[in-house]
């Protein structure tokens, strides 16, 4: 499982893109870190929700795909973000969860935090659906 999901998530151009890096991985849940950047922040010097909503939403996409039989990729269908507080830190850590494992459906969040030494604040929480596809041969 570990190997499929990490082959997958080096397939991801933006993640690469964004210094993002696969932590953890195990059924029903992935972690996904990625540094601040400086082409990665806003206007006021914060990590940008683009970024938050990035590693978020692949976080709870391949703790989806931790769930799926091979030969199945998941695509998100629906995200919805909750911003808690600025991105500031080193850098951000998403962790995605399986809320529910369904044949046509599955349910995921994600909530993701800021990093600042070995102090971790919530800074965005997210809530999706995941649709299962067969991959072509």
């Amino acid at each position: 499982m570990h190997s499929r999901i990490e082959t997958s998530f080096n397939q991801q151009a933006m993640m690469s893109t964004l210094g993002a890096k696969l932590t953890d991985v195990s059924a029903g849940r992935v972690i996904i870190t990625a540094p601040i950047l400086p082409t990665s922040t806003q206007q006021q010097g914060f990590g940008h929700a683009g970024l938050t909503f990035s590693i978020g939403d692949s976080a709870a996409g391949y703790s989806a795909l931790t769930m799926m039989a091979e030969g199945q990729e998941v695509l998100t269908t629906e995200m919805k973000i909750n911003l808690l507080a600025p991105a500031k830190g080193d850098y951000l850590r998403a962790t995605g969860k399986v809320v529910k494992a369904g044949k046509r459906l599955v349910i995921v969040t994600a909530e993701v935090e800021a990093i600042i030494g070995d102090q971790a604040t919530t800074i965005a929480i997210l809530q999706g659906t995941m649709v299962p596809v067969n991959l072509q041969s």
